[in-house]
């Protein structure tokens, strides 16, 4: 008999059933993360990852969490959602337009609420803000094109309207070791929201390089469609959350202060650092009592780690690829699709084992499917599952796994 460790992270596809609370788990190591579309809101969030500004050390509004649920496990800001997506069938096309619905309700309604006054008059706008989401109008920018929907990069609006040479600059960050590139534009107040702008420069600077490379666009020469203007829609009172839409009908979600689940998700699409991360989330949050009710529905996995001399059925009854359903009666499948036409099929059951965080898992039957036809697999075995931290929207757990 052999054992493994492993961790990994996914997506829920369908909505977990009512409950009262959202469960959550305390800290170790080596987890497992998965994440769900839809919110149940139940507390405030209050950034532990990072280091937070003053205004981070505030919690969100309700309105401004709302918006962040619906956010977390949107890949590639919202960018990467291309129309033949959406007009797919099939349960990730479902969930990609139910999440691109629950974001528009959002952001509609926090516009409704109107945040800080004259935004463009206010010191919290000055900054650095990431870009967590945006949407795709056939007329975006090439920037927009190019690197926005590109998770492993990191996307940043800079604005300073309170000096002598007052600037919007678009900032995109490879990597640290990769370096940045800056586009920048003179900008001018027009009014409480509006912000005018002409982008007059633009450069990469790589980090073996002693010198910066010019970015090959001919500002001087492209007239008025280097101009353009920006409308700053919400700006909340914490300064942490900024709404704008542009000239050319994109709409941007900006943020100064991650939320943790946020960092997480980050390191996870630049498949850098995770583990460590992954320990970071986990030691942060304050452990409770967990129970089959808050595992109910279907996970889709986005990160594993990796783990030696696993066979595919091992893989298989862990469900370290593809899909994972667990059941209210206790039912599990997990499936896995290691290439077209090809998928792995184990089904078992789940149960709480005494007051602890831990659940017995037993697999007892499986199959190799290839075009339709199945094929048996031989997928029993015993393992325990340890959660480290759940909500409606993320799992974090242990596997000690014992194939037979």
């Amino acid at each position: 008999m052999a054992s493994t460790a492993a961790a990994s992270v996914a997506i829920r596809l369908r909505p977990p059933p009512p409950r009262c609370a959202s469960s959550r788990a305390g800290a170790s190591r080596a987890a497992r993360v998965w994440g769900a579309p839809r919110p149940q809101l139940r507390r405030r969030w209050a950034p532990t990852l990072a280091a937070p500004s003053v205004a981070a050390a505030e919690a969100y509004t309700e309105p401004e969490l709302a918006l962040i649920e619906a956010l977390l496990g949107l890949q590639g800001r919202g960018r990467a959602v291309a129309p033949r997506q959406l007009q797919a069938s099939g349960r990730v096309a479902d969930t990609i337009s139910w999440w691109l619905q629950e974001v528009e309700r959002a952001v509609q309604a926090l516009e409704d609420l109107g945040g800080v006054p004259d935004p463009t008059s206010s010191s919290l706008i000055e900054g650095s803000w990431q870009l967590i989401f945006t949407t795709r109008p056939g007329t975006a920018s090439p920037i927009q094109r190019t690197f926005v929907g590109v998770d492993s990069f990191r996307i940043f609006q800079e604005v300073y309207l309170r000096t002598d040479d007052p600037r919007v600059v678009n900032v995109v960050k490879f990597s640290e070791s990769v370096g940045d590139l800056k586009v920048e534009a003179e900008a001018t107040i027009n009014d409480g929201k509006r912000i005018l702008f002409r982008f007059d420069r633009a450069a990469f600077a790589f980090k073996f390089l002693p010198f910066k490379v010019p970015y090959p666009v001919p500002f001087k020469l492209l007239g008025d469609e280097a101009k353009g203007w920006l409308d700053t829609t919400y700006l909340s009172h914490t300064g942490n959350i900024r709404i704008s839409r542009g000239n050319k009908g994109t709409t941007f979600v900006l943020q100064k202060s991650a939320d943790p689940r946020q960092i997480l998700l980050s390191a996870i699409s630049a498949r850098t650092g995770v583990e460590e991360v992954i320990d970071d989330f986990t030691r942060s949050q304050n452990g409770t009592k967990t129970d089959l009710n808050i595992l109910v529905g279907e996970w889709q996995l986005l990160w594993g780690s990796q783990t030696e001399g696993e066979s595919w059925s091992a893989v298989a009854s862990a469900g370290l690829k593809g899909f994972q359903v667990i059941k209210e009666d206790g039912q599990l499948k997990n499936s896995v699709r290691p290439f077209p036409g090809v998928s792995l099929n184990a089904r078992g059951n789940i149960r709480k084992t005494g007051n602890s965080n831990t659940f017995s898992v037993s697999m007892n039957e499986g199959a190799v499917q290839v075009g339709g036809v199945p094929f048996p697999l031989d997928t029993r075995g015993e393992f325990v599952m340890e959660i480290l931290y759940v909500d409606s929207k993320i799992r974090i757990s242990r596997l000690n796994q014992h194939m037979l």
